[in-house]
């Protein structure tokens, strides 16, 4: 239950969200991402295992902005909330569809959604027609598997939930995060982690398609830092965070 001191500070947090936007590029204080065609491709499953008992499975995919990155759209919920990121094999020990997925040759990366699963490759110049027909038998086959999608015990990252400690600035940032922020990068097959607040420095980890998109560094400067600045003024940059395999994949 929510103290007295949370929901007034959710007061504050309203009423700043509800200043207006006049004057700038914003419509409505959506984020304004660098162009990209979106294109949505509708698969009709010709091989008999790429069909659900009793009725047809569909499967979308959609590009995004990175191009080493595809999103899947399987027609049904993934996680009920929340998202969550597998960098490699290791990391999918409590996800049973991220575990078929990496069996894959040339997936380098998985990650969960609501409604959408976004593959990464390991190898720029394999083709995706090459890689697609498997990660679509995998889907299928593991929806009609009744498999949870991840162990109970597990649950997404609550980075942008609201604690006592957070003192308003760090409430009004989280906020932001969640409501406004990242419905629009999840719409592009990716996530934004928040990592903390120092020095007038917010801390972000970039999760999904966007961890290797070329426009990560344009989407960080003239999406977020440009949305944050503008309803909290005490925000003078922000940063991303990687952990060691993204610096190696960086310099490599």
């Amino acid at each position: 239950m929510a103290t007295y001191r949370q929901v007034g500070r959710l007061l504050v947090i309203s009423a700043r969200l509800t200043r207006p936007v006049a004057g700038c590029g914003y419509q409505s204080a959506g984020l304004h991402w660098p162009s990209h065609n979106t294109r949505i491709s509708n698969i009709w499953p010709q091989n008999p295992q790429w069909v659900v008992p009793g009725r047809t499975m569909f499967v979308q995919t959609q590009d995004t902005p990175n191009p080493n990155s595809l999103k899947f759209l399987p027609g049904r919920t993934v996680l009920e909330a929340g998202t969550m990121n597998f960098a490699g094999p290791r990391d999918a020990f409590c996800s049973p569809l991220a575990r078929q997925l990496f069996r894959i040759d040339g997936v380098k990366s998985v990650f969960l959604g609501n409604d959408f699963i976004t593959i990464t490759r390991a190898d720029a110049n394999m083709e995706w027609k090459v890689i697609k027909p498997d990660v679509y038998a995998a889907i299928m086959d593991f929806f009609t598997s009744g498999l949870p999608v991840v162990s109970e015990d597990s649950k997404p990252n609550a980075d942008t939930a609201i604690s006592d400690d957070d003192d308003e600035v760090v409430a009004m940032i989280k906020e932001l995060l969640d409501t406004r922020i990242r419905p629009t990068v999840q719409e592009d097959g990716g996530d934004v982690l928040y990592r903390g607040f120092e020095d007038g420095i917010v801390k972000l980890k970039l999760q999904g398609s966007c961890t290797s998109c070329p426009s990560s560094i344009v989407t960080l400067k003239s999406g977020i830092q440009n949305m944050l600045q503008f309803y909290v003024p005490e925000v003078e940059s922000v940063e991303q965070v990687k952990d060691e395999e993204e610096e190696r994949d960086a310099q490599g």
